[in-house]
């Protein structure tokens, strides 16, 4: 059974050519071999504002570029998210993109006094995938993938999305071309799977 997938591509160099946008293609032609319908979303050439106050994040006023993105993901059935690994978490644009598009009335929804809030994004997988120059293990193991646990809690998870699976690629400065093809078809194995 096909499916619709989002690509959400995170990391935050408008120019690409990054192993994320690598990794992101081979998914997206693994995927689009086997019939699954792919869109993307390339949060670097996107414009919108950082928001700065509760009530800012709470405005039903929406930007059109993030609208297009929130139809985009409301009628998905899965999502990818790529980004590297800057400061044991996502870059600051990624995050910024969360929550523009992560809003209440959009991610979730306010339930009745004192009940808990409406999960409106129910039904969703996604992956993440996440590049850095440290050991994955390490990142886990010492550093406890933080960053990686909150968007998944934080972001995904409170907004109804699961499951959630991870796919981390360490060392990527120094990894080998045979270790990079063979990351890649692993990725494009993923993307016929829609997983």
């Amino acid at each position: 059974m096909s499916k619709s997938i989002v690509i959400i591509q995170g990391h935050p160099d408008p120019g690409g050519n990054h192993f994320c946008h690598a990794l992101a293609d081979a998914y997206a032609a693994g995927a689009q071999e086997v019939g699954h319908r792919v869109e993307s979303i390339p949060v670097a050439e996107l414009e919108f504002p950082i928001l700065r106050t509760k009530a800012e994040f709470e405005s039903w006023t929406v930007l059109p570029a993030i609208q297009r993105c929130q139809d985009m993901i409301r009628t998905a059935d899965h999502l990818l998210i790529l980004y590297p690994l800057w400061l044991g978490t996502m870059p600051a644009l990624l995050k910024a993109f969360f929550e523009q598009v992560f809003r209440p009335g959009f991610a979730f929804a306010a339930a009745a006094p004192g009940r808990m809030w409406k999960k409106q994004l129910t039904g969703k997988s996604a992956r993440i995938v996440v590049t850095m120059g440290m050991p994955a293990f390490f990142y886990r193991w010492y550093f406890g993938a933080h960053g990686l646990k909150s968007l998944e809690r934080n972001i995904l998870g409170f907004a109804g999305i699961g499951p959630i699976r991870e796919s981390l690629f360490g060392m990527i400065e120094g990894g080998s071309d045979a270790k990079r093809r063979r990351w890649l078809e692993g990725m494009r194995a993923l993307g016929k799977q829609a997983r």
